[in-house]
């Protein structure tokens, strides 16, 4: 088949010869025909001719040349008049569903539907809700718009949505083929996304008088209202945008823009505007804040520039600047790889100049701050793992710090601690793991810093070379068993001035111990269980000393070092024997405790190590008397022992619960109640010693009481020797002494206590405990002082978390007689009587709560007192109030150096978060 044009028609003819004898006859027969035809009304009708034809077979049929004739099947065809381009589109793509309450009326005449009460329209993606809808289908127009309920009170505004972009305006007007619409008085949320494992706090409002949509993507407002209010018709702030353009889930672009503040125009106004919505990170300038400092004048605070880098980590460039020459920098990026890892890390250098530069009190100090946290996915490789933790810097970074709100959390920090660590572990039997670890730990007070880098431990798993691979094992043969332990350490110390330079490599000590134990435990007379265990240790080292006799013109006993690999090897035996004992006091099922449970743990163990004197030698002191010495006293993994050990030691651990019958007459089962938690007796008996063979004996215990919402914990040493008048141990029992049995020489105790008003409400019946089995924090001095520091640190809302807070109220309802609060206390107590001194080591009260006087108003407050020294420890006061879209904070800090306080009011809404004012007063750091 040949392509062909449309515009033409062809005919297949067959050629045939044909002749006359008078050819002009035939052309004037022709052209008279023709003639007729142009002037007659009607064409005539033809008649065909019968005359026959015959075939001449003296003529043959021409051959065409097929260079002069074109055949058939090249004609192309014309491609332009088939584009689809030219094609017209239908008027409507797809079907319109309606739907309405009360009526449908289609008008013939106006060519118009009309939808009243609850009026639907579905098209394609696009939806429409309101309380009338007229269709026009002659212009594929739709008008929406609110009705008048009986009240006269207009009601069923207008839902608009198209695609994922929802608009609810007063009324709209939509062409359903150039999809553009006019609407009134719109008003769309937008969600704003935010950073990296932040959260965005909320999205923004924008609301106009007139809205043209241009197209999916493109909005111009006319009279516009952004805001973060959640009272979208009576908001009690906003930015007016006289003239705008807006994008859904990008961007707003306007002119001229200023804050109203319950209708009432501010002076804080902009030539133009630009505020971002993208609902995924985006890279943008970060504002800083604006304040004045007493001591270094006028400054720009967290103030840079935001990278989002891409999908897997970002980068946030921000840094600090001081009219008198101070500055700071950061430098803090997030980063996750799903299922691999995630981490972040965080870079902090200040320089902090007090006073002016040629001033006695001039001072100039450089501090920095480095964190990096990075924990692997355990999916990632289950045979390997790479985590880390570091917290490193400047001792006094958080005491001298410019940014003072951000680090107040951080101000009781006593200690910064790191570790990297990577782990392998080799599956195949006897299964081997090896891990290699760097840790830091640094002391902020005396600024002494101790690594390792690295700590290398390996192990070989438990083998059990008598015990069948696929039977239990059983008896003393069988669970003999032995594995292989190998560390090895690079131990540095030094201090923070020289931190980070070659001289802290200076005292490096390096040393590597080998550690063989074996073990087997089996039972005897059933309830007897027993334990016999051996170790054998070979310690390396790389550097040893020498001591040499006192030498009166130096004043001292030379010590040597000398460098080179030596080794020693000890050894040890162990045996240990123990059971559990019951003990149950019954009362009745009719008490209300019906019995108490008594479970005791004893166990008697001894241990024994050999002596070394081979491996020690002596030397001369300034007193002229002979001393021993090891060479291997500076190994970081042990030192020989000169005399053997051989000890005993005795251990009993007791605890204690009751059975109660519970106040709920449909429980059938009694209710166990914890009386003593734990309670434990050590001591030791030293077989070689020639005196003073007993330990001291070490009692420690621990409870919960009050549903379980006050913990106990409490130690003690008693020692049952007695002392002389200088205080030494003499080897003279105490009750032999005219004393007690024992002798109190140090004691301690710590109690801590949560309650809030819910505390002392009657629980409903079959309600359910929501504070038991919570633990309570032991470690009260870090606990109090957590929670009252959450604003400063990121200026998050403490109203926003308090969805869980069991009110017996409504959230518009004032309060009655409950008010809302919570209270911590702490309490720590230490004694110390060692040499018969009485003396009272510690005695403070730490407390912090909360106090919401209202449903907007909130006030804190935690510190601590010392009993003892009669003084206020850090204390930290103040409170918030919420003003719905903003939120004011007020925090003083009365007895840090001449008093400290911070005053925040701002935006909540992360978008406008940077329309805020913080006014402070830092620390005086000269005093």
């Amino acid at each position: 088949m040949t392509l062909q044009k449309l515009s033409h028609s062809y005919t297949k003819i067959g050629f045939k010869a044909l002749q006359a004898k008078q050819p002009y006859i035939l052309l004037i027969v022709i052209f008279f025909l023709c003639s007729l035809s142009l002037f007659a009304q009607e064409p005539p009708v033809k008649k065909p001719l019968n005359i026959p034809a015959k075939k001449d077979s003296t003529v043959t049929r021409p051959v065409k040349d097929s260079l002069l004739v074109k055949p058939l099947d090249t004609v192309k065809t014309d491609t332009t008049k088939t584009d689809s381009l030219n094609r017209k589109k239908p008027l409507l793509l797809d079907q319109i569903k309606r739907n309405a309450k009360d009526y449908e009326r289609i008008s013939q005449k106006d060519k118009k539907i009309y939808l009243y009460n609850e009026a639907e329209v579905y098209y394609q993606d696009t939806e429409l809700k309101a309380g009338i809808i007229v269709i026009d289908y002659i212009k594929n127009e739709v008008y929406a718009g609110r009705i008048k309920d009986s009240a006269g009170n207009y009601t069923q505004r207008p839902y608009f949505k198209q695609g994922n972009n929802v608009v609810e305006p007063d009324s709209i007007r939509f062409n359903f083929d150039t999809e553009k619409a006019l609407i009134w008085n719109s008003k769309s949320e937008q969600s704003v996304g935010g950073l990296s494992g932040v959260s965005s706090g909320g999205g923004i409002t924008v609301k106009a008088e007139v809205t043209k949509k241009e197209n999916d993507s493109v909005y111009y407002l006319y009279e516009g209202k952004l805001t973060t209010s959640e009272n979208i018709d009576d908001p009690e702030y906003y930015i007016r945008v006289r003239k705008g353009k807006f994008v859904p889930k990008k961007k707003v672009i306007a002119g001229f823009s200023n804050m109203y503040i319950a209708d009432v125009p501010t002076p804080i106004a902009v030539p133009f505007a630009y505020f971002p919505l993208t609902q995924s990170r985006t890279s943008g300038f970060i504002f800083p804040t604006f304040s004045q400092s007493n001591e270094r004048g006028f400054f720009l605070q967290n103030g840079g520039y935001y990278f989002a880098i891409s999908d897997y980590f970002d980068l946030a460039l921000t840094g600090d600047y001081f009219t008198n020459g101070s500055f700071g920098v950061r430098a803090e990026s997030t980063y996750a790889l799903r299922y691999r890892f995630t981490g972040g890390l965080s870079f902090r250098f200040e320089n902090n100049i007090t006073s002016q530069r040629g001033f006695s009190d001039f001072t100039q100090q450089r501090v920095f701050n480095l964190r990096w946290r990075h924990t692997q996915d355990p999916k990632a490789n289950p045979n390997s793992r790479f985590s880390a933790s570091v917290n490193v810097g400047s001792s006094q970074f958080f005491r001298q710090s410019l940014n003072q709100l951000n680090n107040t959390g951080d101000f009781l920090q006593n200690t910064l601690s790191s570790s990297i660590s990577y782990t392998k572990t080799f599956p195949a039997y006897p299964a081997v793991n090896i891990s290699l670890t760097a840790t830091h730990n640094q002391n902020t007070n005396t600024e002494i810093i101790n690594l390792t880098l690295p700590t290398l431990q390996a192990s070989v798993e438990r083998i059990f070379p008598f015990a069948p691979k696929d039977k239990p094992k059983k008896g003393l043969l069988q669970n003999i068993n032995f594995q292989y332990n190998l560390r090895g350490e690079n131990r540095i110390q030094t201090t923070d001035s020289l931190f980070l330079t070659s001289q802290m490599f200076d005292d490096a000590e390096i040393g590597a111990r080998h550690s063989i134990p074996i073990n087997t435990n089996f039972k005897v007379a059933k309830y007897l269980s027993v334990s016999l265990n051996a170790n054998y240790d070979d310690t390396w080292v790389f550097e040893t000393i020498r001591r040499r006799d006192f030498d009166a013109a130096l004043g001292e006993a030379p010590i040597d070092t000398i460098a080179g690999f030596d080794r020693f090897a000890q050894y040890s035996l162990g045996a240990s024997l123990g059971t559990t004992l019951y003990g149950t006091f019954n009362f009745g099922e009719d008490k209300k405790i019906q019995a108490i449970r008594h479970v005791m743990r004893p166990s008697i163990s001894w241990g024994y190590t050999p002596p070394s004197d081979r491996l020690f030698d002596e030397y001369i002191d300034e007193n002229g008397e002979v001393q021993q010495f090891t060479r291997f006293e500076n190994s970081i993994l042990g030192r020989p022992s000169l005399g053997s050990a051989n000890n005993i030691g005795i251990n009993i651990s007791n605890t204690l619960e009751a059975k109660v019958r519970s106040r709920d007459t449909t429980e059938t089962e009694p209710k166990k109640i914890s009386l003593l938690s734990s309670l434990n007796f050590n001591t030791a008996y030293n077989l070689e010693a020639d005196s003073l063979r007993w330990s001291p004996l070490r009692v420690t215990g621990g409870t919960r009481i009050l549903d379980n919402k006050m913990s106990i914990n409490f130690g003690a040493t008693l020692d049952p020797y007695a002392i002389d008048n200088s205080g030494r141990r003499i080897n003279t029992f105490n009750i032999d002494n005219g004393g007690s049995l024992f002798r109190l020489t140090n004691a301690n105790a710590t109690l801590s206590y949560s309650l809030s008003n819910k505390t002392f409400q009657r629980k409903k019946r079959g309600a359910e405990d929501d504070d038991s089995g919570k633990s309570v924090e032991e470690d009260v001095d870090d606990a109090f002082f957590e929670s009252g520091f959450a604003i400063g640190r990121n200026q998050r809302s403490s109203f926003d978390e308090d969805d869980d807070r069991d009110r017996e109220r409504s959230d518009n309802t004032p309060y009655n007689s409950a008010i809302p609060w919570d209270l911590r206390i702490g309490y720590s107590f230490g004694y110390n009587n060692s040499n018969r001194q009485n003396q009272v080591t510690n005695n403070s009260i730490q407390f912090s709560g909360n106090v919401e006087l209202s449903q907007k108003w909130r006030v804190r407050f935690s510190s601590s007192y010392d009993i003892l020294g009669k003084g206020f420890g850090f204390t930290n006061l103040g409170f918030e109030r919420d003003l719905d879209s903003w939120r004011m904070s007020f925090d003083w800090q009365p007895f840090r150096e001449s008093g400290t306080w911070f005053f925040f009011i701002g935006i909540k809404g992360s978008i406008l978060s940077d329309i805020k004012w913080e006014k402070r007063r830092d620390p005086d750091r000269r005093l």
